[in-house]
């Protein structure tokens, strides 16, 4: 993705209202540009933000201030491994003065969980989460209880620390519209993280950073419903279905993008198309948005991976020798 604060000025109030909480989510973050948009993006078409980095790199600052920004609740949950499905989901507890089981809502009961480290739980609390992600709600004793609206996981992996780690299965992957990777910043951009402590910011007080809300459920709404509205033409529909029904056929690849890919990749080109002051979506909006649409849904084999073949590079060499609809 290009340089998101590059776009065009807003056209309408819901754009408008998006790009006060860019700069809003400025104030306490320097950088990284392309995870507050893929964030957006996730908002914007109800998905879910798988986000990948060294520890250190402003994820839990990134999505607090989000949610401040928003007016949404937000909470997180450090996955463990002995981190049960109940400790995220919520369970039944007895009350001895009534002599009956009450219901204790988990942390899923919020707008932006934060699920850190993910991929440090066993497959089962993983499992957990997926019908929280899919359906919106999550079933205790046998009884559906319905989600807060918006909701959405924000999920970390820490691509350093392999040990001791569960590694998401292919239909768990397969839920997050996104996948973004955080670089360590820039040079420039650390001197002015480290300057901006210097002269004594605490990501633990983003009040006192000034960071407020400017948006709120409403607007978000409205954002929301222009998004579904955006016009996609059959010759950019059918340029993302070949996108990935390419990358099933890459000798590399033994696991290609299914086609919940390439409806993922319709909606968050839509939502690019869309932040970026237009309400029709163009080739180029495909191809900004395929790498990290894509690129976690790809199972690379192994011997291919062994020659440091990877999802990105399959995609790029896809993106590169596919005809563009004119």
């Amino acid at each position: 993705m290009s340089d998101p604060y590059a776009a065009p000025a807003p056209l309408n109030p819901a754009q408008h209202s998006l790009g006060l909480v860019r700069q809003e989510i400025a104030k306490a973050m320097v950088g990284q540009g392309e995870a507050v948009t893929g964030l957006l993006v996730g908002l914007l078409v109800d998905g879910h933000v798988l986000l990948e980095g060294v520890p250190g790199v402003a994820k839990t600052l990134l999505v607090r201030t989000l949610a401040t920004s928003l007016s949404l609740e937000t909470k997180r949950v450090q996955f463990t491994p002995d981190l049960m499905p109940g400790d995220v989901t919520g369970s039944l507890v007895y009350d001895g003065r009534a002599g009956s089981f009450d219901f204790r809502p988990g942390p899923v009961f919020t707008n932006l969980l934060l699920a850190d480290e993910i991929n440090r739980t066993p497959p089962k609390t993983q499992a957990a989460l997926l019908e929280a992600m899919e359906e919106r709600q999550v079933t205790v004793d046998g009884t559906p209880r319905p989600l807060p609206e918006p909701f959405m996981v924000i999920a970390t992996q820490n691509p350093v620390e392999y040990e001791g780690t569960y590694p998401l299965p292919e239909a768990q992957l397969d839920r997050f519209l996104l996948k973004l990777v955080l670089p360590l910043p820039s040079r420039e951009d650390e001197v002015q993280v480290v300057a901006r402590h210097a002269q004594g910011f605490d990501p633990r007080n983003l009040a006192g950073a000034g960071v407020h809300p400017v948006a709120g459920p409403a607007e978000l709404a409205e954002a929301r419903r222009q998004v579904s509205q955006v016009r996609i033409d059959p010759p950019v529909v059918g340029y993302i279905v070949d996108i990935c029904r390419a990358t099933r056929t890459a000798p590399s690849v033994s696991l290609g993008a299914s086609p919940r890919g390439a409806t993922a990749l319709l909606k968050t080109s839509r939502a690019w198309a869309w932040l970026n002051g237009r309400d029709f979506v163009t080739p180029d909006d495909v191809k900004a948005l395929a790498t990290a649409t894509l690129n976690h849904r790809i199972q690379i084999r192994t011997e291919a991976q062994m020659d440091g073949t990877t999802g990105a590079g399959v995609l790029a060499n896809v993106l590169a020798t596919l005809p563009v609809p004119r």
